[in-house]
């Protein structure tokens, strides 16, 4: 990897690409530093502060943002709504028979879909910061701290719909820093955001759990929990280029006086195929009754269970609820995003078929019936990764937002081994040797 970034920076284009991109994340990280109007800067700071460790039910949003979040920055939402809005389109795409003629277009196509998912991604801005200046006003952003209320203090009206557009203007500045580094940096700009915003959060939630600690000054749960990331990364690289090849055969055609066809290649199955996708839809689901029974006022008893069953990370109830709603989201993001059927029409249009196999409809099962025995190794290994935050609570006393999460280290290894393929397949095609040497 070391060695393809030194390469990068010896071609002189590449080296501008790579310079444009570095430029970006620095505005972006600016930005997350920069706070809104009608904020009370000193007030948020004291409640980060007292909050450092204990970042409740916004702890995901805020990775996310880079910590945007809790400081209310101009980039408070980052790239949030952008990836909402883009799983939202992508799931609507199987509904929606427009969306699927749409996305069978060609570039045509992807274009308009990228068109409608920008809007629904102002429109997911606007709700979600009027949602968190509303929090911010009534002090529940940061419970437990004394001056949670004095947070925003001018409360009119006039100054709410500022902060909501500040916000909104925030996440659609981030989306176009996003495109630039697609369109004249290194290329994949939303996800390198992420990477940025979630690796921004390490070197203080590290040192957090070194001054927790009580061994050696803090200095054993330091290079434990390192050493622990170390293994982590390993293995989630080693699962994530994991793949089950199915052998494809092309048969022959004779079009004209030429002969098209008669070569192998294979069709890549993952055994993780549906990402961190599973891992964010269960932890937002289970964030929902938390938040409601926030927001709910009184004593209820359904409010009471809630509280002390689905807020606690090291709850047996919560680990075995999201456990269970990884598993299942895995399956589900897999059964929409990979359509059998559809794969099994395209190879006999073109005379492919898998050796021993019929065309046609046996294809189709085959490939559900592959698909479902991976997904399974693919929906654990998903879910033991996402509870590692939970045990590193109960073995180092960390907070939920351990810095080796499942959620965390998914993104930045899947960021990382794509945007080193990507910079490596310039690379090659700048410096072909050709077949003759």
């Amino acid at each position: 990897m070391l060695t393809a970034f030194a390469r990068a920076f010896k071609t002189p284009d590449l080296r501008k690409k790579l310079l444009f991109t570095l430029g970006i994340i620095v505005i972006y990280r600016v930005g997350t530093h920069v706070p809104i109007p009608g904020v009370n800067y000193k007030a948020v700071q004291e409640c980060v502060r007292e909050a450092s460790g204990n970042q409740g039910l916004f702890g995901l949003v805020n990775m996310f943002s880079g910590g945007a979040l809790l400081q209310i920055t101009i980039f408070a939402l980052g790239i949030m709504p952008y990836i909402t809005a883009s799983i939202i389109l992508q799931l609507l795409t199987v509904v929606i028979p427009r969306l699927e003629a749409l996305k069978k277009e060609g570039q045509a196509g992807t274009a308009k879909i990228t068109q409608y998912t920008r809007y629904l991604t102002v429109a997911l801005a606007i709700l979600q910061g009027t949602g968190l200046v509303a929090t911010a006003r009534s002090g529940a952003l940061f419970n437990g701290c004394q001056v949670a209320t004095s947070i925003v203090p001018d409360q009119a009206i006039f100054t709410t719909i500022t902060m909501v557009i500040c916000m909104t203007a925030g996440t659609c500045v981030v989306m176009w820093l996003g495109e630039l580094i697609t369109d004249r940096g290194i290329g994949n700009g939303m996800s390198i955001l992420m990477f940025i915003s979630i690796a921004a959060t390490f070197p203080s939630a590290l040192w957090a759990i070194k001054k927790q600690g009580t061994l050696a000054g803090g200095w054993i749960e330091f290079g434990t929990v390192i050493v622990v990331g170390l293994v982590m990364v390993a293995l989630v690289v080693f699962v994530e280029q994991a793949q089950r090849r199915i052998p494809v055969q092309y048969a022959k055609r004779m079009i004209g006086r030429r002969s098209y066809g008669g070569t192998s290649t294979y069709i890549p199955l993952k055994v993780n195929q549906a990402g961190v996708i599973p891992v964010i839809f269960a932890s937002s689901l289970l964030y929902i009754p938390a938040l409601v029974a926030q927001f709910a006022g009184g004593k209820s008893g359904w409010k009471t269970w809630v509280e002390q069953n689905l807020t606690k990370g090291d709850h047996p109830i919560y680990i075995a609820s999201y456990f269970l709603l990884i598993v299942f989201f895995a399956f589900f993001y897999v059964a929409i995003s990979f359509n059998p059927e559809e794969v099994a029409d395209n190879m006999k249009k073109y005379g492919g078929f898998i050796p021993g196999i019929r065309a046609g409809r046996p294809t189709a099962e085959y490939l559900s019936y592959v698909l479902n025995r991976i997904t399974w190794p693919g929906s654990l290994y998903l879910g033991l990764i996402a509870l590692v935050p939970t045990m590193a609570l109960v073995g180092f006393n960390a907070s939920q937002n351990f810095p080796f999460g499942g959620t965390s280290i998914l993104i930045i290894v899947g960021v990382g081994l794509e945007t080193v393929k990507q910079i490596e397949s310039q690379l090659q095609q700048r410096n072909y040797e050709g077949f003759l040497r």
